[in-house]
């Protein structure tokens, strides 16, 4: 970071097992789609010497080309790791997706790293998802720096970049985020773009000229310094005013010159304790080149600027039981305590687990504690287990190397993990442990599938099983009201790729179909009914005759059954077959095949024959006079309504609230909250908002966040019943 010359070239390469936490650096890219992310990496890789010139992992196979989904659609859907070693420190590279249906891979690369990268492009700017991400990181104390990409846009400006940068990363200290480097333009071409060739340290002075595909230091010529002085003296006084020295700003407005190695000191000090944010610019190699404009530089601030996993909080840590245990910070001699950060299934070694290790030792074929949260109401398998692991290995692209161990502060893939899901905790068999799980969002966009063949059928519980315990942000559900299997993800992408997965690794194909509520049925007003059962055919007859009269309840009451028959109309024995005959009916409904729900049913009289009574005969006569009376009075159609929360920033809040109106929904309130932003809650018709996680990112530009939760049924307005009632008539 300190515009240090090239690493030493036996120190850069292929990452192998680390053997002190103190050597190991984990650092998160962080950006929108297209921001760079996954381009940064293969140039960081390609810097490092992991890569040869073409880009390609000297050992075969691409940098980003482990999941050919990835390929099809042309972006990232899922994290991963590229380890590389630069100046004998292994730098483990997690690459996020920067789409926000697949938050959850983002989140799972911010658990298992110590420090994140924010990807910004020079041509469009910060978005209001990365905002949201840096407040996330900065609200754990995450350590940060900018790197801006795309500079050989056309429309690329740096300085205004930085700008935007201070503005939107902050917050009350603009002078926290300031760039440690100026760009150098070479000629302006036919178009009149000058391109970026090289850039200039505003600490040592020096120039690094990166026009030949080598980076090449010189001393810049004498009239260049004044250009770069006031950027200087702002970023010597950003960096003095987090120093730890309090002297050091007194001397300093004192007239007297800081040394730069002084400089450079505080400042790796300070972006290790995430109160200063540097920014840097970068670009991928040419074709033939070695080395992208600025990879160097960046690659020393990750080495030496970024915290190690031993200046990381050690996590909460309970025994299965839920006692809290005490942990040492990162140490490799310490209790085994790992966690499954990502979960995947290759079609030759079976299910791949990615681990951060987090105390001990993880060494192969050893036998581990698997631990998970118990996920059922995401249809994930409550597990609590002993496996044995199998080989322990560095990913890269499509292959694995082999490790030998990993120690606390490290990451591995783990194969052989057959019960294992994403989120859950490895310990010692004979001392298993429990970590506290991250956040993850609650997947907010329904999709109900079939199986679209009977073999697909066979096939289709597995898939799903092993889908869901990949992607925690991914819910099962086997809806009882409606008879669907209903996957739950976080938008169309997200269900996109399940979809993909489901037919290519797992060989079920499936058909989307539409997705329904739970609806519910009521009577509008007091009803009686008979119920006459009457039959003879040889032997043995059937007969139960009952009189029961039906009125509505206040909603949320079920159905409450009363007896009032008197002088044994109806024999004392025979009752509850009335009322199991009632509940049977009302489970099926009445009207159009819905629950009926939120009535008392009282049973008034009867008959009962002495011989060809039973208790079948009374079920029956039961349901029969429940439709009698549903026959003879209006019934509610009920529609489930839910609480619903909108996080969203003051320039949207107009826009949210006349949408949840157009939604049939009751805005409840408003309430301020931090970052300019305001919580909106209402009341909203679920049958409405089946599309809202998909709608609502369009109407806010993706920086509004909802959550839902069911609050009650209510009667359906009469039209909607109707068009409601026609379309399952047209089905059925």
């Amino acid at each position: 970071m300190g515009d240090k010359a090239n690493a030493h070239p036996g120190a850069a390469g292929r990452a192998t097992a680390a053997d002190h936490p103190a050597s190991v650096r984990n650092v998160v890219l962080v950006g929108h789609s297209g921001s760079g992310k996954t381009t940064l990496v293969e140039a960081l890789a390609l810097t490092a010497g992991a890569v040869n010139r073409a880009g390609r992992v000297e050992d075969g196979g691409t940098v980003s080309d482990y999941d050919e989904i990835e390929h099809r659609q042309q972006r990232s859907v899922q994290l991963s790791l590229v380890p590389v070693e630069w100046d004998g420190i292994k730098v483990n590279i997690l690459d996020t997706p920067g789409y926000a249906d697949f938050v959850g891979e983002l989140r799972a690369g911010l658990r298992a790293a110590d420090a994140a990268l924010f990807v910004v492009s020079a041509s469009d700017g910060v978005d209001g998802s990365t905002r949201m991400v840096w407040e996330e990181c900065a609200a754990v104390g995450m350590p940060r720096a900018i790197v801006v990409t795309h500079l050989e846009a056309a429309r690329a400006d740096y300085e205004e970049m930085t700008r935007i940068c201070a503005e939107a990363f902050g917050g009350d200290d603009p002078d926290a985020v300031l760039p440690l480097y100026l760009p150098l333009h070479g000629p302006q071409g036919p178009d009149g773009h000058a391109p970026v060739t090289g850039l200039i340290g505003l600490l040592s002075q020096k120039l690094f000229d990166y026009s030949t595909g080598e980076r090449k230091e010189s001393d810049p010529d004498p009239e260049r310094l004044p250009l770069i002085e006031e950027a200087r003296n702002r970023l010597i006084e950003g960096i003095i005013s987090e120093s730890e020295d309090e002297t050091l700003m007194d001397r300093y407005l004192g007239g007297e010159s800081i040394d730069v190695k002084t400089l450079i000191d505080d400042l790796e000090r300070a972006v290790a304790r995430g109160v200063f944010f540097p920014v840097l610019a970068a670009a991928p190699a040419a074709d033939g080149a070695r080395q992208g404009l600025g990879t160097v530089e960046l690659l020393e601030l990750v080495t030496r600027g970024f915290p190690t996993p031993l200046e990381r909080e050690a996590p909460r840590v309970t025994t299965v039981d839920g006692k809290p245990r005490e942990l040492k910070l990162c140490d490799p001699d310490g209790p085994l305590v790992a966690e499954v950060v990502k979960t995947a299934s290759d079609p030759y070694v079976g299910r791949v687990s990615l681990v951060r290790v987090f105390s001990g030792t993880l060494r192969p074929d050893a036998t581990v504690h698997v631990s998970g949260h118990g996920l059922a109401d995401r249809g994930h398998e409550d597990h609590d287990v002993d496996e044995r692991i199998g080989a322990l290995s560095a990913p890269f692209g499509k292959q694995q190397r082999t490790l030998t161990h990993c120690i606390a502060g490290d990451l591995a893939s783990v194969a052989k993990l057959s019960r294992a899901e994403t989120g859950d905790t490895l310990s010692a068999k004979d001392d298993p442990l429990l970590m506290e799980p991250w956040q993850m969002p609650d997947p907010l966009l329904p999709l109900a599938i079939q199986a679209h063949s009977k073999a697909d059928e066979d096939k289709l519980s597995q898939g799903l099983s092993r889908l869901v315990a990949e992607d925690p942000t991914m819910r099962l559900e086997q809806n009882q009201d409606t008879h669907q299997v209903v996957l739950w993800c976080l938008g169309e992408a997200h269900a996109d790729v399940a979809l993909e997965r489901l037919r290519s690794r797992y060989g079920v194909q499936v058909d989307v179909i539409g997705h329904k509520v739970s609806l519910r049925e009521t009577f509008a007003d007091k009803s009686a009914g008979r119920g006459r059962h009457v039959k003879q055919s040889g032997g043995h007859g059937q007969y139960a005759i009952c009189e029961i009269e039906v009125e509505p309840l206040p909603g949320g009451s079920g159905i409450e059954f009363v007896d009032k028959v008197v002088g044994g109309a109806v024999p004392r024995q025979f009752i509850p077959s009335v009322e199991k005959g009632v509940r049977a009916q009302a489970a099926r409904g009445v009207a159009a095949g819905h629950p009926l729900v939120d009535i008392r049913v009282t049973l008034l009289d009867g008959k009962a024959h002495s011989v060809d009574s039973s208790d079948a005969a009374f079920q029956t006569a039961g349901a029969l006079a429940l439709r009698e009376a549903a026959a003879d009075t209006k019934i509610h159609l009920l529609e489930p309504v839910a609480e619903v929360t909108v996080l969203v920033g003051d320039d949207y809040v107009g826009a949210v609230m006349s949408d949840l109106s157009g939604r049939r929904g009751r805005v409840l309130g408003t309430e301020q909250t931090t970052g300019a932003r305001t919580l909106v809650r209402a009341e909203v018709p679920e049958i409405e908002i089946g599309r809202y996680a998909v709608d609502l990112r369009s109407l806010s530009h993706g920086t509004a966040r909802f959550n839902r939760s069911y609050a009650r049924h209510e009667p359906m307005p009469p039209q909607i019943s109707e068009r409601i009632r026609e379309q399952e008539r047209a089905a059925s």
